[in-house]
């Protein structure tokens, strides 16, 4: 596929062109650039490298051809090729950027100049995120990619990291392109997976591109379109349900029996994690991404361009998962452990007779969608003055994909578990369950449903924009850029959901369930990237989730109402951010021998917030299961609050051309970043889920005030041949109003919790031992056996044991329930700081060449493992490297990409607690070949992640393993007809 490289609208209002004499030249230069016609790859790296030496401050892209020859599957896997920028993975996929260490939330996305909405759902919770998910754009569709990471006057605010600018084909400077895509994907993942589950070996991506002018030029029309589909798999293992962080939150190492049955266990001083579960889990997804493009454009007169585009893009994603999980009480009968001051199990042991053996399955079903349509006018009013009105309508939209709800999950279980064991030393941990005397398999006629909850997560967000932009030419050739913008952004997230917590099993049991609708299968098979996996328990059943939904309903008479997610929202927050802004910036070009580049400018941005939300109110706390507590819910209510910020942005940009191949940069700008959606919430929510020591909430702040970031940059640049160059950046961000989030306790004076309670104490004194290991189920069964018939005490049954299961849920005169409920605050000043290191070179005439990249970031916002106490350090910060060597000569075109980013926190909860979650380093290599039989047809073949490398996260000791993931390799086979 071919497309022209245009220079950037961006770059057109707030840089200039580099040349050797004069400002006059410097313009020419400028607006040649829009006849470069990029071929292969090394033409396409060229013309990225021009993109970075012509533009006025530190500017990265990427072009279509570029983007095409990659071995990627959407934008971010490209961004990642860029020196600063990293990506977070998404069932194998590229999905969100870090840039210079700034998190997704605070990098905008504009298209086509324009800022774009975003949305996402989570699982069990409304979503907070603004960060754009570059997973829904598949990358033949865009034209190209531009990545500013200077801030200035010109530029929307929002991004302290980056703006990224993605591009769309425009067919008045493109000119007439005719061309047809078709590739077969085998994805190796799709097929490690249980027989019931397993997608297609081979599915199908298509993509064209059509453009063509009339009326000598005056008319434009473009599209281009494709479609994927893909099946892919990923599996994954580890404490999923997160870390008890001691002694905070267990208090001291509850260690019953003789002391040898601890091994080196943690000092006085120490802190230490312990499990609250065990878990495998397999992923089966279906996912269907469309996206097209069209554009019409008319050249009225020879000073005035009319633009109409339309862009839209849908990822649909159907995901089946079946698990296999063990739930820890956190009194272990044997370990073994790291030395201190932070340790971690190597061995945990937890003793159980006829505990549950959890066999969840999943439905998740959700569709990602986007819609712009823009109006651009362009008139050159004079030969000094130019003029731009710009407006544009842009949604996304994020929701259920199937009648069930977004997020579907059936418990079922045998409740056949003894004395359970994980070794946590190698990279997957390994579960070792032993079973009742004489059984060796776990047999189907003990499966049975335990507990639900259907889910039904939504977010909408708007995007209506009217920008009117200028340029005057001075007579000495210096330029003042202006303009006026009036920006308002609506956003709605939304979340319900149904619960059934019979987690321990209900009336009837087994006995309501046909053995024929549990299939046997091993979980060892399926994490076979892992050296040890074979030595894991791995019984476990797989079933039909539709089928085994229809047996539930009928076990429970015939009431559908727990199995399908409700229509209506108990959570549902609507914010509006209204702002007006105008900036000015003035360009100038010193001297002729040494050319010093100018650009100083200054933006004023005011924001208006209003926000309103629908909240639960929690009317109840109930015992659900050994370790998990509900929370009960009233009506819900509307609530609302309001806030306004305003900012002087200032910037400058300074370029000195010390010779034709040396730039030497330096730059200045503040820029501000947006809070997340439920930091401005104008109301409290208090989480579905609590834990025996309580439960957890939030609350928000529509007055709270963005980040502040003051932008240093430096870079020296040395362009030493056609397509070569080496270039050194330092940058620093000085970053004021960090958000973070302070937590409070807080004690329902409406909730009541039946630990401590009346029922609890009588267990208690009639012999249930507090530091006995069965502490918790010895009071549920007193309280079941001598209370069933009371006021909060609901059976639904008996366990494989013969012992009562059921709820028991607070009742007045109950100890009041502790709730921790975070708050958002402005709180921290810091700064971080980093290197960019990059070289491009070509081996002259041979066809060979390369690139390589480092970025080093630092910051003293940093995780301290050993503070149990809630932290707000700086999460995505990581060092990041690329390698790429390639071969581009006659028919033959290869490249081999190889990237890295080293260790970084992802996350300062997991769960519900404040712990770390870091991902591992992760290093990938991609494979691109091409060969090209004449100028119209081209055979392509593609490998991602050909070494099949996994994926890690852990707390805050490197053994404490919250996930290990194992996708797979995937390749490609594609053909390419340009008419």
């Amino acid at each position: 596929m071919l497309f022209a490289l245009g220079a950037p609208a961006l770059a057109q209002e707030a840089a200039q062109a580099q040349s050797s004499n004069s400002a006059q030249a410097d313009d020419k230069e400028a607006k040649d650039l829009d006849t470069v016609v990029v071929k292969g790859i090394r033409g396409s790296m060229q013309s990225s490298m021009n993109l970075k030496r012509d533009s006025q401050g530190v500017v990265d892209g990427i072009v279509a051809e570029d983007i095409g020859k990659f071995p990627d599957t959407n934008l971010a896997e490209s961004l990642q090729r860029i020196t600063g920028v990293s990506i977070d993975r998404s069932m194998g996929e590229g999905s969100k950027v870090t840039v210079r260490g700034v998190g997704p939330d605070f990098n905008l996305v504009l298209l086509n100049g324009r800022q774009m909405p975003a949305s996402s759902i989570e699982a069990t919770n409304a979503s907070n995120s603004r960060a754009f998910d570059f997973a829904n754009l598949a990358s033949e569709a865009i034209s190209g990619v531009e990545v500013y990471k200077t801030s200035r006057a010109a530029t929307p605010t929002g991004g302290i990291g980056a703006t990224i600018n993605i591009k769309t084909t425009r067919p008045l400077e493109s000119g007439p392109l005719a061309s047809f895509g078709v590739k077969a994907v085998h994805d190796t993942s799709a097929g490690n997976l249980p027989d019931v589950m397993k997608g297609s070996s081979w599915t199908g991506e298509y993509s064209g591109i059509f453009s063509r002018t009339f009326a000598d030029g005056r008319f434009g029309f473009a599209l281009t379109g494709s479609y994927q589909d893909r099946d892919l798999g990923y599996n994954e293992a580890g404490a999923a349900g997160g870390w008890y962080a001691c002694p905070k939150w267990c208090g001291p190492l509850s260690q019953p029996g003789p002391a040898a049955n601890a091994t080196n266990p943690p000092g006085a001083g120490d802190v230490y994690s312990l499990p609250q579960n065990m878990l495998y889990a397999l992923n089966a997804v279906k996912r269907k991404r469309t996206n097209a493009q069209a554009t019409l454009q008319f050249k009225a007169t020879d000073s005035i361009t009319a633009t109409l585009d339309y862009t839209f893009s849908e990822n649909r994603i159907q995901q089946r998962r079946h698990e296999l999980s063990t739930w820890f009480n956190q009194l272990a009968t044997a370990t073994s452990w790291t030395d201190g001051p932070v340790a971690a199990p190597i061995t945990y042991t937890e003793a159980a007779n006829g505990a549950d053996l959890a066999m969840a399955g999943a439905l998740f079903a959700t569709k990602n969608e986007n819609k712009s349509l823009g109006f651009n006018v362009e008139w050159a009013a004079s030969d000094a003055l130019s003029l731009e009105f710009d407006y544009h309508s842009s949604s996304a939209e994020s929701g259920a994909d199937s009648p069930y709800g977004s997020n579907n999950v059936i418990g079922t279980a045998a409740f056949v578990r003894g004395t359970t064991s994980v070794d946590y030393s190698g990279d997957l941990p390994i579960l070792n369950v032993q079973l009742p005397a004489g059984m060796t398999q776990v047999p189907a006629s003990a499966m049975m449903v335990t507990g639900s909850s259907f889910r039904n997560s939504y977010m909408k967000s708007n995007v209506d924009q009217g920008q009117v932009r200028g340029q005057f030419v001075f007579q000495n050739y210096s330029k003042l850029d202006f303009g006026v913008s009036h920006t308002r952004v609506k956003n709605r997230t939304a979340y319900n959901f149904v619960q059934r917590d019979d987690w321990g099993g209900f009336a009837g049991g087994a006995a309501d369930y046909a053995d024929d609708l549990w299939i046997a299968d091993d979980m060892s098979r399926y994490f076979s990237s892992f050296s040890n996996s074979d030595s894991l328990f791995g019984q476990f059943f797989v079933f039909d989730f539709d089928k085994v939904r229809d047996a539930a309903i009928a076990a429970r008479g015939g009431d559908a109402v727990p199995y399908l997610s409700p229509t209506g929202f108990t959570t549902d927050r609507r914010a509006t951010e209204t702002s007006q802004s105008a900036y000015a910036q003035w360009s100038n070009v010193w001297g002729e021998k040494m050319p010093l580049h100018t650009a100083v400018g200054l933006r004023y941005e005011k924001t208006d917030v209003v926000s309103r939300a629908l909240v639960p109110i929690a009317t109840g706390l109930v015992w659900t299961g050994s370790n998990e507590f509900s929370v009960q819910y009233g009506a819900p209510d509307f609530t609302e609050l309001k806030g306004s910020y305003k900012y002087w942005l200032p910037s400058l940009d300074l370029g000195l051309e010390i010779s034709d191949q040396v730039m030497l940069r330096a730059s200045y700008g503040e820029s501000i970043g947006r809070p997340q959606w439920n930091y401005i919430q104008g109301g409290q929510t208090i989480d579905s889920f609590a834990a025996y020591e309580g439960g957890t909430g939030n609350q928000g702040d529509p007055g709270l005030k963005p980040l502040e970031a003051r932008n240093f940059d430096l870079s020296l640049e040395w362009y030493y041949g056609e397509a070569s160059y080496v270039s050194v950046g330092w940058f620093r961000k000085n970053i004021d109003n960090y958000i973070g989030t302070s937590s409070i306790e807080l004690t329902h004076p409406d909730l009541h919790t039946p630990v401590g309670g009346a029922y609890f104490n009588e267990a208690v004194a009639n012999g249930c031992d507090p530091a006995g290991t069965d502490f918790r189920a010895c009071v549920r069964q007193y309280i079941f056996t001598n209370h069933a018939n009371d006021p909060g005490v609901t059976v639904t049954g008996l366990d494989q044991s013969g012992n009562p299961t059921g709820t028991i849920a607070g009742q007045p005169g109950d100890p009041s329930a502790v709730f921790r409920i975070t708050v958002p605050v402005n709180k921290d000043s810091n700064m971080l700081r980093g290197w960019e290191l990059n070289v491009q070179h070509m081996f002259g005439d041979s066809g060979f060449g390369m690139s390589a990249n480092y970025t080093i970031v630092k910051s003293d916002l940093t995780y301290d493992n050993y503070n149990l106490e809630e932290q707000f350090p700086l999460v995505g910060l990581s060092d990041s490297a690329n390698l790429v060597g390639f071969y581009d000569k006659g028919p033959w075109q290869i490249r081999a990409a190889y990237n890295w980013r080293d260790e970084f926190l992802t996350s300062t909860w997991d769960s519900w607690r404040p712990n770390p979650i870091y991902v591992d380093p992760y290093g990938q290599l991609d494979l691109n070949i091409s060969y090209q039989f004449n100028e119209h047809l081209t055979l392509m073949a593609e490998a991602i992640n050909l070494t099949d490398a996994t994926m890690r996260t852990h707390g805050r000791n490197d053994l404490q393993t919250f996930l290990a993931t194992q996708t797979g390799p995937r390749y490609m086979l594609g053909l390419r007809y340009k008419f």
